[in-house]
């Protein structure tokens, strides 16, 4: 008869203990490694790949393998490239060559979790690339969100892989941080609304879903707060308490576990001197007491053995950050030491137990012991659909931002005969695409330039000169751009910043980029990039003062993935969109808004600052009770959080009265405000509001913040157009955490304002009384 856990029939509690009860200290050890790059997995001989004997070294390590990361990865820091990684179409039949070796070479043949990165799209050969993560906020469009990655999840789990690594849980609170591309925003509820739809779009919503094959169990990262650490350091501390994680940096992931998420990764950072990794409250008591989460843990590349440093050795760090939480190791050399903890008497087998149930859970409700195989024909097929092209090309559209528009100089809808199109960014793939980026084939991109020459009026000339580079400080190319701006009835002026990495820079252990003295690429973000000065790099804004001299109106298109200062190109050019790393079709969608196929409907999801000196800027930071102005500069953002310019005009009005009292008492037990919001589009073009309501708290027990986002809408509207947007205000929306940190409504005078950014104006004021 089989063993209980290969009975398909039975419930899979019975079955993880079954197999937990039959599994030696080796065998429980492997299944929480991740110790090896899965791109050291293989190797491609022409048209032949085969399995390498460090492969199989590992897989005999553990007696069996917990996880393997990154087997379809491709890019600089993997060296794997579309002539030595593994070609789309043979994706499932290395996977399944991964799981065919292990079930025959083990005793117990436990299946493989193939993890993947897919922090804007998967990080493999022809997979679909999205716009970076602070993109994608941009949009305030969720469940357009949801649907990319519902095609992302496709395209992982047909190569045969069953974990994405997503991330979602960073609040942008501090932009000098080379890793703000990958943040939602600034804002904990904007970035509970995406965290909410992308665990949907890879997940499902049950566990049926999850083993149809077609989805992908979803790694949230990181937890927490990264995105406030000192200096804007990568891993620096995070000097907060525990108020500012609850109405900040927890929200987004206590949304995601709420959606259904199966696993979470714990950030590099430490919160008030604990590693998160060796942070037994936030891992523990939280995640798993109050939130009730039963998913796994993962760390982050190499951060256990980071742990040395107050654990004095590996085997001591790997008992800490399993008595912390932490489930599965990712690269580290201390979770291969845990039997040694173990016959040490640092940790006890109950806690491998606890961490052992919660992997080999996971792999029972992916279906993998029962179907471990992938069809290997759904890759060729999945891969690159063009449904997830036209989703992708609709996520860029929307991500884009139009900070200024001059006498509406925009959209050249009277088509100049003459444009000169200027910039480090206007012609280069790469600077679009962001970090954590696959190879890309030559013509699957397009480039602003490309775009505009496109989508050009017949009879129009476009000249191209790129002028100066992103942080080289040589002027060669200057008087070149000069010209053809002067030659030019308007010059659009690509620039930015670059997370492009090259084969030729140098990689911590955990893959993020060493940036040294001697580095002379032309990054100026992401992991590893961090940066003290927010204004543009090089010689670009020189480039943007030696055009405008010219007299040549100027438009400005700044392609980056942090809040650049933008001072110089506010002051200078008429017209102005912001594009967080659009993606591969974000030249497509650029051209669309600049002749005005695609009216822009993004905000910003993150303060655009004056100067880096102001920092920090984010809107939502607390009230003391009166202004604190800088004697040498405003202390406001160049432009605010929420905020972006349409071709036409909006209008928001209360449609009918709110309730001007309601007790706490009655939002405590369930009741809801609605809130009832007229939208009318006034201007001459049909196009798409985010509305947005805010909320300001007087008088309550502890300090509440200038405002507070509580509830946000897209919609399309033709030219005279109106409709109601409901938003309802409840407990969730309302509560606080007291000076007793106690979440709950306390009495307080609210002012609701409701419109198309942050600055929206009054709505309403309600009394929550006792």
């Amino acid at each position: 008869m089989d063993a209980v856990y290969k009975n398909a029939e039975l419930p899979i509690e019975q079955r993880v203990e079954d197999l937990l009860a039959r599994m030696a200290l080796k065998e429980k050890i492997g299944q929480l490694n991740q110790h090896m790059y899965g791109w050291d997995a293989y190797k491609r001989t022409g048209d032949d790949i085969e399995l390498t004997e460090l492969f199989k070294q590992q897989v005999q390590l553990g007696d069996g393998m917990g996880a393997l990361y990154g087997l379809f990865r491709a890019d600089p820091w993997s060296a794997v490239t579309h002539d030595n990684g593994i070609p789309t179409a043979q994706s499932g039949k290395v996977a399944n060559a991964i799981q065919r070796y292990v079930r025959e070479h083990t005793r117990l043949g436990i299946p493989v979790l193939l993890s993947e990165e897919c922090p804007h799209g998967h990080q493999a050969l022809d997979s679909t690339l999205l716009p970076v993560n602070l993109a994608v906020g941009s949009t305030w469009n969720p469940a357009l969100a949801e649907r990319a990655y519902s095609y992302v999840a496709s395209e992982i789990r047909s190569r045969g892989a069953h974990l994405g690594l997503v991330s979602a849980l960073d609040i942008l609170q501090e932009p000098r941080w080379g890793r703000t591309e990958e943040c939602y925003g600034e804002d904990p509820f904007l970035a509970s609304r995406f965290t909410e739809a992308v665990v949907r779009g890879l997940q499902g919503n049950n566990v049926e879903e999850l083993r149809s094959g077609h989805k992908v169990a979803a790694v949230l990262k990181h937890l927490c707060a990264q995105g406030a650490a000192q200096g804007g350091h990568n891993a620096g501390p995070a000097n907060i308490g525990e108020r500012e994680l609850r109405e900040i940096h927890l929200p987004a992931a206590l949304s995601g576990i709420k959606a259904g998420a199966l696993g979470v990764m714990a950030a590099y950072n430490e919160i008030d001197g604990v590693p998160c990794h060796a942070n037994s409250w936030l891992l523990q008591r939280v995640l798993r007491e109050e939130w009730e989460f039963e998913g796994i843990v993962m760390a982050d590349g190499c951060a256990i053995d980071r742990l040395t440093s107050i654990a004095g050795s590996f085997e001591g760090a790997a008992a800490l950050a399993l008595q912390s939480g932490v489930d599965l190791s990712l690269w580290d050399q201390s979770f291969t030491k845990l039997e040694a903890s173990v016959e040490q008497g640092l940790v006890a087998i109950e806690d491998v137990d606890r961490a052992v149930r919660r992997v080999l859970k996971l792999k029972f409700e992916l279906g993998l012991f029962d179907k471990p195989l992938v069809d290997e024909t759904l890759a060729a097929t999945n891969v690159g659909a063009d449904q997830a092209k036209d989703v992708n090309v609709q996520l860029a559209r929307e991500s884009v931002v139009m900070l200024k528009n001059n006498n509406s100089i925009l959209p050249l809808v009277a088509s100049p005969r003459r444009i000169a199109v200027i910039g480090p960014n206007a012609d280069h793939v790469y600077n679009q695409l962001g970090d954590y980026t696959s190879i890309q084939r030559p013509g699957t991109c397009t480039t602003v330039l490309q775009g505009l020459q496109q989508l050009a009026p017949k009879g129009s000339e476009i000249i191209y000169a790129r002028g100066c580079g992103i942080r080289d400080m040589q002027d060669e190319g200057l008087a070149e751009a000069v010209a053809a701006a002067k030659a030019s009835e308007v010059a659009i002026v690509v620039i930015g910043g670059s997370s492009a990495r090259d084969f030729g820079d140098q990689f911590d252990s955990n893959g993020a980029i060493m940036m040294g003295g001697h580095h002379t690429g032309e990054m100026d973000c992401g992991e590893g990039v961090d940066l003290a000065n927010l204004q543009l790099g090089g010689m670009q804004e020189k480039l943007i003062e030696q055009l405008a001299a010219t007299g040549t109106p100027l438009v400005a298109v700044v392609i980056q993935g942090r809040p650049h200062v933008l001072e110089v190109v506010e002051r200078y050019c008429e017209a102005v969109l912001c594009a967080f790393y659009p993606g591969p079709e974000g030249g497509t969608a650029l051209a669309e808004i600049v002749y005005g196929h695609v009216n822009p409907s993004g905000k910003l999801s993150v303060s655009m600052p004056r100067s880096s000196s102001q920092l920090p800027v984010y809107y939502n930071q607390k009230n003391q009770g009166r202004r604190r102005p800088y004697v040498d500069m405003s202390e406001q953002p160049l432009y605010p959080f929420g905020y972006g310019l349409s071709y036409t005009k909006f209008s928001c009005a209360l449609e009918e009265s709110v309730e001007s009292t309601i007790s706490a008492e009655a939002l405590e037990n369930g009741a809801k405000l609605i809130v009832s919001v007229k939208v009318v589009n006034e201007g001459q073009y049909a196009g798409a509001e985010a509305v947005q309501l805010y909320i300001q708290a007087q008088g309550s027990p502890i300090t509440r913040r200038t405002r507070e986002l509580k509830g946000f809408a897209k919609v399309e509207l033709q030219p005279g157009e109106q409709t109601t947007i409901q938003f309802e205000l409840g407990k969730n929306e309302l509560a606080i955490w007291n000076r007793e940190m106690e979440y709950k409504v306390e009495p307080c005078e609210l002012t609701l304002f409701a419109g198309g950014s942050s600055l929206a104006p009054e709505l309403c004021r309600i009394t929550i009384k006792r």
